[in-house]
Order: C-alpha cells, then sequence, then structure tokens
C-alpha cells in the first residue's frame, strides 16, 4: 500500500491548532484547583464533584491532544511503533479515566435532566467504542480497529463541537427569555445546556458513521471486478 504523504491530508494542521488552542483556553483554570476558577457551575451537595471535573478535564486534554497524531496516516505509516505507543495513551491515560469521570459528573450535572442524560449517554459510547477498538488492535483486526477508533475520536472531538452548538442555543433562545421561557433563566440555561449536550456529540457521530459508510463504499466501487463477476449470469 502506497503511503501516504505528510501535506496530502491538509485538514491535520487547522485541526491540530484549533485542538491546541481549544486545550490552551480550557485547561488552565482547572490547573489551579480553585473552585471559584471553574466555567462549571458546582452542584452544593457533591464534594467530590470539583476533584472530579478537574481530573476529567485533565484525561480529556490527555485524549484530545493525542488524538491529532492518531487521526494523521502520515503518522501511522511511518512511526508506527510510536502510533501504538500514543495509542495506549490515549485509551488508558486518556479515554478510560476520562471517560468513567464523564459519566460520574454527569449523572449528577447542575444543568438539567437533558444535559444529563445526553452526558452520561456520551460518556459511555465513548468508553465502548475505545474498548472495542483496543481489542480489535490486539485481535489484528485493524480495518475494525480504525472504524472503531474513529468513532471514539468523534466523540472525543465532540467537547469543541459541544462550545458550538451551546452558542448556536445561547443565540436562538436567550431572546425567548421572556416568551418561551417565563422568565427563567434557570429553564433557558437548562435548555441550552442540554441542546449542546445532546447536538455536541450526536452530530459528529452521524458525521463519523456517514464518512465511514461512504469511505467503505468507495472502496468498494474502486475494487478490481474478477472475471468470474464479469461473466454474465444465465437465468
Amino acid at each position: 500500500m502506497a503511503k501516504t504523504k505528510w501535506y496530502r491530508r491538509p485538514w491535520v494542521a487547522p485541526f491540530a491548532f484549533v485542538v491546541v488552542a481549544f486545550v490552551a483556553f480550557s485547561l488552565p483554570p482547572y490547573l489551579t484547583l480553585d473552585p471559584a476558577d471553574s466555567r462549571v457551575q458546582q452542584p452544593g451537595d457533591y464534594a467530590w464533584y470539583f476533584p472530579a471535573l478537574v481530573a476529567h478535564v485533565i484525561f480529556g486534554s490527555v485524549a484530545i491532544l493525542t488524538c491529532v497524531l492518531q487521526v494523521w496516516p502520515w503518522f501511522r505509516q511511518r512511526h508506527p511503533v510510536a502510533h501504538r505507543r500514543l495509542g495506549r495513551v490515549y485509551v488508558f491515560g486518556g479515554v478510560l479515566p476520562g471517560g468513567v469521570l464523564a459519566v460520574a459528573i454527569g449523572t449528577v450535572s447542575p444543568f438539567g435532566p437533558l444535559n444529563q442524560t445526553g452526558t452520561v449517554l456520551m460518556g459511555s459510547l465513548w468508553l465502548t467504542f475505545t474498548v472495542v477498538g483496543y481489542r480489535m488492535a490486539r485481535q489484528k483486526r485493524f480495518a475494525d480497529h480504525r472504524r472503531w477508533m474513529i468513532r471514539s475520536f468523534a466523540l472525543t472531538a465532540s467537547i469543541m463541537s459541544n462550545r458550538i452548538w451551546g452558542t448556536v442555543a445561547s443565540i436562538t433562545l436567550i431572546p425567548r427569555l421572556d416568551t418561551t421561557f417565563g422568565g427563567s433563566t434557570i429553564a433557558m440555561t437548562q435548555a441550552i445546556a442540554g441542546f449542546a449536550a445532546w447536538f455536541g456529540w450526536v452530530v459528529p457521530a452521524l458525521i463519523a458513521e456517514w464518512w465511514l459508510v461512504e469511505r467503505g463504499g468507495a472502496r468498494k466501487r474502486r475494487a478490481p471486478v474478477s472475471s468470474a463477476e464479469r461473466e454474465p449470469v444465465g437465468v
């Protein structure tokens, strides 16, 4: 199989820039270990919530940073050993602890039941896709491994999509505070958070699945047709 030139994937550099910028903006407030710096409201009855949130942000940052190199075809092909080692960091130092913590903090999210269910389901699928992908690699089923890891990467990167959808929801719903929500800022905030929680990961997951289907179809169309397949079939 021909090796992919590093410059043949022009999306890699912009994706890496966005990821690094996102982590540089999102991570520092939690490194102070001061709840006052948190961008997420802490539920009053759960003392463990903020430490779990800090750990989730750190492990999630590891996952999304390692994801950048893992999805780069040139890196995978030219540095297979580094790809395998970084893959273990992605799984065991990023997704597994980050996903477990996402489920835990999602169950007590202060942003309402819609946000809670969306976060818990996303965390559960994130763990599932990653574990299945890792098992496929261990079984040397590398085509299946790539497919499952693409699904995992889509959910890893969905945290950035979450912020975009949160902005869209805010622009759409804030003007409706006095009409749709009867002046209740709590109801409006929960609606925005719930919208972002669901659209943030569902849209990337659907795009990843569409890409996998289209890519598989394109490969079948490019595959050579055998002489047996070209023979007319009698009826």
